[in-house]
């Protein structure tokens, strides 16, 4: 098992490290709040206060945050989702230190001034039109929106044009006074740094922020009713999503059906969906699969875009790849290759150490354990063709699954 080590301070801040290869250094802050933690009406909030912490924090103005890492060749980037804020950095091992400092103190220290908070709002505006002329992209949100109908899973991470324009300073203090607190927080560490070194500066970096901790209220989900939709968005293609709300991230069964989505529809060019849509027929330039596990559920769904006439054809060859993997148990042999691809796959992924690193920050905030590749591995090993089975006959049933279609 590889070595590392982690540690939780006295406010709360936790830690992990884990020493790489190289002398690049993959460090960042996961912060445990993302679109599901904001209010209702607060719609966008918790990715605005993502861009607008770069803008100012009481040592530093936008310009020095921007040039401070940028000038010795490291980079600083950050992203939104719905259940976490991250803010990462990459750089030379020498530099460490100055990453370090920049991250804590724009997690921390960040002033939101009101003149720079209303010039980011016209980004995050562009970024939202953007968005919306992206059908491949957009459906996938309206598809969450469908499937966790009313609870914050389903909302929109840019938010609207509306409510934007309405945030202050304010409201970007309320948000991160709330969550950006040392007990919410992950602090990870890819690289060849001393972790002692690791956890005084970060003692430092927080000495003086509150021990308090934070009262996390999670709204039950709502029941999951099946759905088809058709919208007009006057495509060149119809844009179609098929799918249904699936297991948490710690779900036992979470391997089976990821080993049953990468079969079906994953990026190999032997996936089913491809074979049978692209390759025999040559309907669609992409067909693919994906599963993607929140805590408390997850998404697994099938993306295809084609011309409008053939969107039926399509969605009966997708329904006659579903049949295959419910009807019986598969082979011996194609169990075992499809084990050997997957597994190949994980350990390609894994080097990429940017991911990497990000991966670690992320599996230890979630769980409070390392992340450890391989006995990912061997959990898809031990998979047997009646655990696939099972599970594609819990997943895959035609009156489960939801449609949404762009033309």
């Amino acid at each position: 098992m590889t070595a590392f080590h982690a540690i939780t301070l006295s406010n709360g801040l936790r830690i992990i490290h884990e020493p790489s290869p190289t002398d690049i250094v993959y460090c960042g802050l996961f912060v445990d709040a993302g679109t599901k933690d904001e209010d209702t009406d607060d719609a966008g909030l918790a990715h605005f206060c993502e861009h607008t912490s770069f803008k100012g924090t009481t040592h530093r103005k936008a310009y020095h945050i921007r040039n401070r890492l940028e000038s010795v060749g490291g980079d600083l980037n950050a992203y939104t989702n719905k259940e976490e804020t991250v803010y990462y950095a990459t750089i030379q091992k020498v530099y460490f230190d100055r990453a370090a400092d920049l991250l804590f103190d724009i997690v921390f220290h960040s002033t939101f001034p009101q003149q720079e908070l209303e010039k980011e709002t016209e980004v995050i505006i562009g970024e939202i039109d953007c968005y919306n002329d992206s059908p491949a992209e957009l459906i996938y949100d309206e598809f969450e929106e469908m499937v966790f109908r009313g609870h914050g899973l389903g909302r929109n991470i840019l938010g609207n044009e509306k409510r934007l324009r309405e945030y202050r300073t304010h409201d970007a203090q309320r948000f991160t006074s709330h969550h950006y607190i040392p007990a919410n927080v992950t602090f990870f560490v890819y690289g060849n740094v001393d972790f002692q070194h690791i956890v005084k500066m970060a003692t430092r970096l927080t000495a003086d922020l509150s021990s308090a901790t934070i009262d996390k209220h999670t709204l039950p989900l709502p029941e999951y009713i099946q759905e088809e939709r058709h919208c007009t968005h006057h495509t060149h293609q119809a844009h179609v999503l098929l799918g249904n709300r699936v297991y948490g991230s710690q779900h036992p069964k979470r391997f089976a059906l990821a080993l049953l989505n990468n079969i079906l529809g994953g990026p190999g060019m032997n996936s089913l969906l491809n074979i049978a849509l692209r390759e025999k027929h040559g309907l669609v330039y992409t067909a693919e699969s994906t599963v993607f596990n929140y805590t408390e559920a997850g998404i697994w769904s099938i993306y295809f875009g084609c011309d409008e006439n053939d969107v039926s054809k399509c969605h009966r060859l997708i329904l006659n790849q579903l049949d295959r993997l419910t009807d019986k148990p598969l082979g011996e042999s194609q169990l075992a290759r499809a084990k050997r691809q997957m597994t190949g796959q994980m350990h390609l992924a894994s080097d990429n150490f940017e991911n990497y690193a990000l991966a670690l920050g992320k599996f230890y905030a979630r769980t409070g354990k390392h992340r450890d590749i391989e006995a990912s591995c061997k959990a898809i090993m031990e998979l047997t063709a009646t655990d696939l089975l099972n599970t594609a006959q819990e997943i895959f049933r035609p009156e489960r699954l939801s449609m949404l279609v762009y033309t």
